[in-house]
């Protein structure tokens, strides 16, 4: 399509461009791409000042730009076509859309699924080959059950939602509507509860349930355990990376980013929007409050404040984190000083 086609679709996100001063100049945009691997006829993207030697060097015909005046000269003088707006990553996540459509199968029940004669599917479901739904199951209209997808007994599964190939449902879940649970993720399979006693370890049955809400996203090989008792709730429109293990009776809120190896042990808590970045630890019961971010590695063993920023383990807030880090890198030199400064003490005292 035209770039000028493309500027439409914006609508008011398309009020500052480069087509204004040379309208004769409408590229035909055949996809999108990394502005280092842009090709001519792709439509790339610049996030900020940082990048901006990149304009330069790029085989894009458009660009997404900040508003930064200087930016936008560079892709003048490039001969590329641009748009500004003050979130060009956002932007650009819209317009692959325009390109690319995920794979949706047409409604309809393979031959080979296995679905109990007391599950409710609703309408235009896809069931693919080898779904096995179990007693109890119901599922909402326009639901896609991939391939080999298991869902256990008395299980719920909300509007649109997805479940990828190979995931697990397992009993007392409650899915909401348009969610995706990718492959390999294992939803509301038992916490790890035992009770330890003189004679081994006494298995706790964990009777809880599972609950996702409404526009929730978890990654491949995700496990998300139910408790003994009351439930596991992962909050509305949270978004969860793959290979997370989220332990029985975890709370997390709404609109939380968790990224890849997290974890989090029992009854944890996490407010509204937090982040977790990779391999995040979380002890037992500790607290996240609203807004709080945690990066790569952080161990949290104690309650972090909302809107605090926390790093190392066990955990600091950032800023104090990283003047450890620098002076970490001089531990050596400082400890020399020191067996230096301590050999001339010893003298003096002889």
């Amino acid at each position: 399509m035209k770039f000028s086609e493309i500027l439409r679709q914006f609508g008011e996100a398309a009020t500052n461009h480069s087509l204004t001063s040379n309208p004769d100049h409408d590229p035909e945009i055949t996809g999108v791409a990394a502005i280092d691997e842009a090709t001519i006829g792709t439509l790339s993207y610049v996030e900020g000042a940082k990048f901006g030697s990149f304009i330069g060097k790029t085989n894009a015909s458009a660009l997404i730009l900040p508003k930064d005046e200087k930016l936008q000269l560079l892709a003048h003088q490039s001969g590329i076509v641009w748009i500004a707006t003050s979130d060009p990553r956002l932007l650009f996540a819209k317009t692959i859309a325009l390109f690319y459509q995920p794979y949706r199968p047409i409604p309809e029940i393979h031959p080979t699924a296995v679905i109990h004669s007391s599950a409710k599917v609703g309408s235009d479901v896809y069931i693919g080959p080898h779904a096995v739904i179990q007693q109890g199951v119901e599922i909402g209209n326009g639901a896609i059950i991939h391939p080999n997808v298991v869902i256990y007994p008395d299980a719920k599964i909300g509007d649109r939602t997805t479940l990828h190939a190979n995931c697990t449902i397992h009993e007392r879940t409650r899915i909401g509507a348009d969610c995706v649970i990718h492959s390999g993720a294992v939803i509301g399979a038992e916490g790890f509860g035992f009770v330890p006693t003189r004679t081994g370890w006494f298995k706790m049955q964990q009777s809880g349930y599972t609950v996702l809400e409404d526009s929730v996203e978890i990654g491949c090989n995700t496990a998300i355990d139910r408790p003994a008792v009351g439930e596991t709730r992962i909050g509305r429109s949270t978004v969860i990376d793959n290979l997370v293990q989220i332990g029985h009776g975890c709370q997390i809120g709404a609109g939380c980013a968790i990224a890849g190896q997290a974890g989090m042990a029992g009854a944890v808590k996490l407010g509204n929007r937090v982040i977790l970045a990779g391999q995040v630890g979380i002890a037992n019961q500790a607290k996240i409050g609203d807004g709080a971010m945690a990066s790569a590695q952080t161990g949290i063993l104690h309650d972090v404040a909302p809107g605090e920023i926390i790093s190392g383990t066990p955990a600091i807030p950032h800023k104090l984190y990283l003047k450890v880090c620098a002076v970490y890198g001089r531990l050596p030199n400082m400890y020399q000083s020191l067996k230096q400064l301590q050999r001339k003490l010893n003298n003096s005292n002889d």
